[in-house]
């Protein structure tokens, strides 16, 4: 990941409703979210969930499958790892063990 992408990434997660839709569907995990269920959940207009969804895809934090008539949106977790990773590029100055209870508690349980 460069700075460009890290940017756009941080920059779509700076707005409230960008980051609980964001924090709901890696909740969701692999189901994602259908996005009428998304507005539901967060009391978020339809207009307005979709502007917000598409801040979130464009900056390639989710990904979205069409269902019919409906769309499901799910977290991008290569994204969100390239991010973490990005972050965490240069992390320690040798001395791994600072960075280790960050990885501990980044670290999925599932």
């Amino acid at each position: 990941m460069d700075n460009k992408t890290a940017i756009k990434s941080f920059s779509a997660l700076s707005q409230q409703t960008r980051l609980d839709v964001f924090r709901l569907l890696v909740k969701a995990g692999v189901d994602g979210a259908l996005s009428g269920e998304i507005g539901e959940k967060l009391q978020v207009r339809q207009n307005t969930m979709s502007a917000n969804l598409t801040v979130l895809l464009n900056a390639g934090l989710v990904r979205n499958e069409r269902q019919g008539r409906t769309i499901r949106y799910f977290a991008n977790y290569e994204a969100v790892r390239g991010l973490l990773a990005f972050l965490m590029e240069d992390c320690c100055g040798g001395s791994p063990e600072i960075c280790q209870p960050i990885i501990d508690e980044i670290a999925c349980e599932c």
